[in-house]
């Protein structure tokens, strides 16, 4: 009985630590994806329902995990974003990542800081709020890109009239494809694109 207690051990460890393996390094590749400058450049000179939007993702705090600052503005008015986020990258469980969103204190005192991630080294994470209930959950496809969204209803927002928010994305080594919308609480769409969403190609890699 101990001979068959050893090998189940054993065994159990091997799985064990393939699975961890496996794990980091599908959480550090979307990591990788996810890091650079982003442009919707190219589909807004194809169909003007789109606006040429710039996007920011570079990590910090990187010997505390998987952090990205972003920030995204209309790309004549750079220092004018209207989004600036932390995310962080979580493991769900076997199949699944997260992207946990965090607002930032003071925004406007971040504005540009892509450009030097070390300014974010004395912010603690105690000083960002979440956005509880908007996390992204993401799925690694037979394609090598990742997709995932919100959940049903859980993003509360209050922007332009709605009552919660949903996003949808999908994520390669060449384009982020991101899609965000706000709905009324009869479930009428109140802002975000209408046909489709965002094309992010990169521009920059990190």
């Amino acid at each position: 009985m101990k001979k068959i207690a050893l090998m189940f051990t054993t065994f159990a460890l091997m799985v064990g630590c393939r699975t961890s393996s496996k794990t980091d390094a599908e959480l550090d590749e979307l990591f990788m994806m996810m890091q650079g400058s982003f442009s919707s450049e190219q589909q807004a000179a194809k169909d003007s329902a789109y606006y040429y939007i710039s996007l920011h993702m570079y990590p910090i705090w990187e010997d505390r995990g998987h952090f990205l600052y972003v920030e995204q503005a209309l790309h004549t008015l750079p220092d004018r974003p209207y989004r600036q986020r932390i995310f962080e990258l979580r493991r769900v469980d076997q199949n699944t990542l997260s992207s946990h969103s965090y607002v930032l204190p003071n925004d406007t005192l971040w504005v540009g800081k892509w450009k030097t991630p070390e300014a974010f080294d004395d912010l603690r994470l105690d000083d960002l709020k979440e956005r509880e209930g908007c996390e992204l959950r993401l799925v690694k496809q037979d394609d090598g890109s990742f997709k995932g969204s919100t959940g049903d209803k859980t993003c509360e927002s209050s922007l332009l009239g709605a009552a919660y928010a949903t996003s949808q994305v999908v994520i390669d080594d060449q384009k982020l494809i991101s899609w965000d919308r706000g709905f009324d609480k009869e479930g009428n769409q109140v802002w975000g694109a209408e046909k489709g969403g965002y094309i992010f190609d990169k521009i920059v890699m990190y």
